[in-house]
């Protein structure tokens, strides 16, 4: 990237220690580059966050406490509530009870044990890591208010600063929660960040929001027990059925309804006060109010936290959301300076995109492979909704929207063994399954899964979809049985499985088809072939001329 042939004290600097900020450092420090990498640390002593932690958002507010939070709600609500299944099973658990404080303290240890490990691996390493706010000066210069390891805001007041100048400069800042412009949202209302810091169980809690956080923090709360509404301004969460298959949320809403937490669509928080005995009301804009609640929650969205670190002072473009505008190789409008992860426009906000985006910019600045990039296409994503939902590539919306009648589905809905002796036959948990493919070939284009374990399954089937699968592919797999899994090859092993695109025919699978044409060599293969011809062309030349 292009012909800058200054000399600087390093060659990245990286500003943010989060899944991408930290993957690219030490990628690019594998190759030989000489890194720095700028992390704001931990708290503020107001107890205002200014930066997740070291690891970012996913190591210390987000994906691992999240899933350590939603692996014990779903245990308890397996012996406990609704979704119970131990008595069915002839188990006697006796006198249940959960402890908020227990669980808090070993989820607070594993975080911390998590976030330790980032230190150490910039360590081993050899990036050189400095702690406090980063703020860049010009596209090679940044300016960093140092904190000293204390408390940020008392050693910030000191005024140390280092600059720091390199060839590249990586901006990996990520987001924050959003709150809305409305009465007593921040006087009386947490955000999911502030989720994690809570001493005790709410006993009655309010979540405000329609996206995959606002569901997975709610059936954390409703499984453990506390009495929880989640509020959604639309028809029902997950509403974009772009990025949500319908037949998915629509299953899920039914899931909800039937084990919690309670569903208050089509309504929008206009104010949030504090009653006389101390609990919250949410006043809504239809002039509902929701009342009694010792904890609300928002989880409205998340945004950049681009400002006031110099991008617009260095002519970086931004969207109107601010957040900053790069291309398929994470390239802002400025030669020197790049972005990745949840501060870009590239609109995944997940973990293993910003580390994976972030390996291969590694490769592409100082791995020689100047081609080297992410393909957002089949990216495959979990909710840890209760159930939790599993997919990879296109809902059946937007297949039809870039395909049109060349669609074709499959989807069934079923119970699992898990839940055949749920005392309750109307509360088993349901497992939904949803396969979306395209021609006369059936090339799969979407997978989604709504049931447990759905965040297990879809990451195999993800390398199938990936691949180019086709539901021929499929058929011809032998299913592990009895699992739901196996459903997702022959959809019950009902009509569908086995036969043509019509359902009429018999049909073979590819293997056995006469018509079929395996491969004769892999690429790998080719590749080694071409080198070994090549070195055979090079020794007969030397040959020749001798």
């Amino acid at each position: 990237m292009g012909g800058d042939t200054t000399t600087y004290e390093f060659d990245l600097v990286v500003i943010g220690g989060g899944s991408g900020g930290s993957g690219a450092a030490r990628r690019s420090a594998l190759w030989g580059a000489k890194v720095a990498l700028v992390d704001c640390g931990f708290d503020f002593e107001t107890g205002i966050r200014r930066g997740a932690g070291v690891g970012g958002t996913c190591v210390n507010v987000g994906c691992i406490p999240k899933k350590l939070m939603f692996t014990a709600a779903s245990l308890y609500e397996s012996i406990h509530g609704h979704a119970e299944v131990a008595t069915g099973n002839g188990i006697t658990v006796g006198d249940v009870k959960f402890d908020w404080a227990t669980l808090k303290k070993g989820r607070d240890a594993y975080v911390d044990r998590a976030s330790n490990a980032y230190k150490r691996n910039w360590g081993k390493e050899g990036i050189e890591v400095v702690l406090g706010m980063a703020k860049l000066k010009d596209p090679h210069t940044v300016e960093v208010l140092l904190n000293d390891g204390e408390q940020m805001q008392r050693a910030m007041r000191s005024g140390a600063t280092r600059t720091l100048a390199a060839k590249y400069v990586l901006v990996c800042v990520g987001g924050a929660p959003s709150y809305p412009d409305v009465p007593g949202a921040r006087e009386y209302c947490i955000t999911s960040d502030g989720f994690w810091d809570l001493e005790k169980q709410p006993t009655k809690a309010a979540v405000i929001g329609a996206g995959y956080i606002a569901v997975e923090m709610a059936g954390i709360l409703s499984a453990f027990g506390t009495e929880t509404t989640l509020v959604c301004r639309g028809k029902t969460p997950l509403r974009n059925k772009m990025e949500f298959d319908g037949t998915i949320v629509e299953k899920l809403v039914e899931e909800i309804n039937n084990h919690g937490p309670t569903l208050v669509p089509n309504s929008t928080p206009a104010g949030f006060f504090e009653a006389e005995d101390g609990t919250i009301t949410v006043s809504t804009t239809d002039g509902a109010t929701l009342a009694g609640f010792d904890c609300v929650m928002l989880a409205i969205g998340r945004a950049p936290l681009t400002q006031d670190i110099g991008l617009k002072e260095c002519g970086v473009a931004l969207d109107k959301k601010g957040y900053v505008i790069v291309d398929e190789f994470e390239r802002t409008n400025i030669p020197s300076i790049l972005a990745l992860g949840d501060c870009t426009s590239s609109g995944w906000e997940l973990t293993p995109v910003a580390l994976s985006t972030a390996r291969r910019l590694g490769d592409r600045l100082f791995g020689g492979a100047p081609w080297s990039r992410l393909s957002y296409d089949k990216i495959p994503t979990v909710v840890f909704s209760h159930p939790p939902i599993g997919q990879v590539g296109l809902t059946e919306d937007a297949a039809r929207a870039e395909f049109g009648d060349a669609v074709g589905v499959d989807a069934l809905t079923a119970g699992g063994m898990g839940f055949a002796f749920n005392p309750d036959p109307a509360k088993k948990v349901k497992t939904t399954l949803k396969l979306v493919h395209v021609g006369d070939d059936r090339r799969i284009v979407g997978l989604h899964i709504l049931g447990p374990f759905a965040d297990e399954m879809i990451q195999g089937f993800a390398v199938a979809v990936q691949m180019g699968a086709t539901v021929r592919d499929f058929h011809a797999t032998v299913g592990l049985h009895p699992t739901m899994a196996e459903e997702i090859i022959s959809f019950g092993g009902g009509r569908a499985w086995g036969l043509d695109k019509d359902r009429k025919k018999p049909e073979r699978p590819p293997y056995a088809d006469p018509t079929y044409a395996k491969p004769v060599i892999s690429l790998a293969q080719a590749s080694l072939g071409a080198a070994l011809l090549a070195a055979l062309a090079f020794a007969a030349g030397r040959f020749i001329k001798a």
